[in-house]
């Protein structure tokens, strides 16, 4: 079961991500039971945030895998050849239940 380092990054960083949310509830029920006011999360807590936020979009942006194009005439986009077995492409459907034209008006 080999794991990638990307994924276990993913992990990585959800976890920094979820410490540093109970990490702040923490924080708040403590201000609450000293009476205090809450203004804000300590400074650790938003540098937890912004490291887990680092590594969750550095596994995001790297396990899905590389980047394909999406231009009409790319190599990549080019219909190679039809099924072999032309018996299951299937024409007729539901749609031909429905008018060609239909003669509806919005209502202003």
């Amino acid at each position: 079961m080999g794991f990638s380092l990307g994924f276990l990054v993913g992990v990585f960083g959800v976890l920094v991500l979820s410490h540093a949310a109970y990490s702040t509830v923490q924080y708040r029920g403590l201000l609450k039971i000293m009476e205090e006011e809450f203004s804000g999360p300590p400074i650790t807590v938003v540098a937890e945030l912004l490291l887990g936020l680092v590594f969750s979009l550095w596994a995001a942006l790297t396990v899905p895998g590389t980047f394909l194009s999406i231009h009409p005439h790319s190599e990549e986009n080019m219909i190679v050849a039809l099924p072999a077995n032309l018996d299951f492409m299937v024409f007729n459907h539901r749609g031909k239940v429905f008018p060609v034209e239909m003669d509806l008006k919005l209502k202003h």
